[in-house]
């Protein structure tokens, strides 16, 4: 396979160390890998023998955006008016009813819409956390869906083990016997699971929330994470109710609770956390445990601003998530690092958070937390995933720093989005499915689910 050339970006933002940005930018990629990331003039000789020129002129180019939470069968229930206007608890109970009637059909046609959206808006990796399981549901129903639109993926087991009649928070009928989650967890992982450089799916070890399962479950699937070698991912510390259910029922805070679990360290992250001390956002940055921050969401359940500055400045790895549709009924990483960017300067300042930063944590930072090295920066021997941001629209028009203005503007299209060196979306349209087709899929669920 030849090579491919990307040149004359207005800027290319590299992520890399130095935090280096290029005028006039160029990247060459051939067989998934970047192999020379420099100024168009410094790569023009390898215009000789390219299989492609992309001209990127106008653009920005930068590392594709990476998403840390998602409840992507939640596309399905956006703007639902009986949860609208409830807090955390009270908003998942009114949800329940309507997810218990999934079906395998429902959660592939869910997956593929909002891997669509995301990949539509410049992310190039996603992960999931699919903790519910109705009507012969299995992971595989994600992953497939994930396969026809080309990004990255990252999905996890998920799970819920104690219902409403224990004392949970889920109905009884969507809870499963903790033997057979575990059993599955086993399944999936042996048959998708990648821990190869470059690897498009890897499976992650997902226990719902500690109010839905049980010590022991979370317990035994640290345990088995560790056993075999995959990450491992829950909600903690969410808002006030999330804080005040732990302390009634562990005795502890929800940091403590996770570090006597074994829920603590490098190949952990935590979805939320806007509820941490300065006990547990020391904890984090000592163990270096990961925090998925979803703005948009938190914001949208009315669950407080994260603690997000204190958490960089702790070292604790940090990137973003868009969480499930239905908290947030929007998938777009641009407008999480708006909000983060924004929510910050309200706690700290104008000055505690910066466009650069913001970005970086929609990027590289969330690569990073996730443990791919791989991915995240454009650099020779990372990864060839980027995005093509079009800068020609009136979102932008009049910007100076065309950088800070993806994060500062309304957001902004994408031309081209590349994963592993090929075409995600070209153009502005996926380049793999049709999305007419799926937005016709989702519109017969959306039908029977809503009758």
């Amino acid at each position: 396979m030849s090579h491919t050339l990307v040149r004359h970006a207005r800027v290319l933002v590299t992520m890399d160390d130095a935090q280096t940005e290029i005028s006039d930018g160029a990247l060459v990629f051939e067989d998934g890998v970047i192999k020379a990331v420099g100024s168009s003039q410094d790569l023009e000789g390898w215009a000789d023998g390219a299989s492609e020129i992309i001209d990127a002129a106008g653009a920005v180019v930068t590392p594709g955006l990476v998403n840390t939470h998602h409840h992507l069968f939640q596309t399905l229930t956006r703007a639902v008016p009986a949860g609208q206007n409830a807090l955390l608890f009270d908003w998942l109970k009114s949800l329940y009813p309507i997810w218990s009637r999934f079906r395998p059909e429902d959660m592939y046609v869910a997956a593929q819409l909002g891997l669509a959206e995301l990949a539509l808006s410049g992310c190039t990796m996603s992960t999931d956390h699919l903790y519910l399981y109705p009507d012969g549901v299995r992971l595989e129903d994600t992953i497939e869906a994930a396969g026809t639109i080309g990004i990255r993926f990252h999905p996890t087991r998920g799970s819920m083990s104690i219902g409403e009649s224990d004392g949970g928070l889920p109905p009884d009928s969507l809870v499963e016997k903790e033997a057979d989650i575990l059993n599955d967890c086993i399944r999936v992982v042996d048959a998708f699971h990648d821990p190869s450089e470059g690897a498009m799916v890897q499976v992650g070890l997902a226990p719902c929330s500690p109010f839905s399962v049980s010590r022991e479950l979370m317990r035994d699937a640290a345990l088995l994470a560790r056993e075999k070698g995959v990450r491992l991912h829950t909600h903690l510390a969410e808002n006030d109710e999330d804080i005040a259910y732990s302390l009634d029922k562990f005795g502890c805070r929800p940091g403590q609770y996770a570090e006597e679990l074994g829920w603590v360290g490098e190949d952990v992250w935590h979805a939320h956390c806007v509820k941490l001390d300065d006990q547990e956002i020391s904890l984090f940055g000592r163990t270096k445990t990961g925090v998925a921050h979803c703005p948009c969401s938190n914001c949208r359940l009315g669950s407080g601003i994260a603690p997000v500055r204190r958490l960089l400045d702790a070292g604790v790895p940090t990137g973003l998530g868009v969480d499930g549709s239905a908290s947030n009924d929007a998938g777009h990483l641009l407008l999480e690092a708006r909000q983060a960017m924004l929510l910050q300067r309200v706690e700290n300042g104008a000055d505690a958070f910066g466009t650069r930063e913001a970005l970086r944590l929609a990027s590289r930072g969330g690569a990073e937390m996730l443990g791919r090295a791989d991915c995240g920066q454009i650099a020779v021997g990372k990864r060839a995933d980027f995005v093509i941001w079009d800068m020609t629209g009136v979102e932008t028009a009049g910007a100076w720093d065309p950088v800070a203005a993806l994060v500062l503007c309304a957001p902004v299209g994408v031309r081209e989005t590349f994963v592993e060196g090929k075409a995600v979306v070209r153009e502005g349209r996926l380049a793999r499915a049709e999305l007419r087709d799926i937005q016709a899929g989702a519109a017969a669920s959306l039908k029977r689910l809503m009758s």
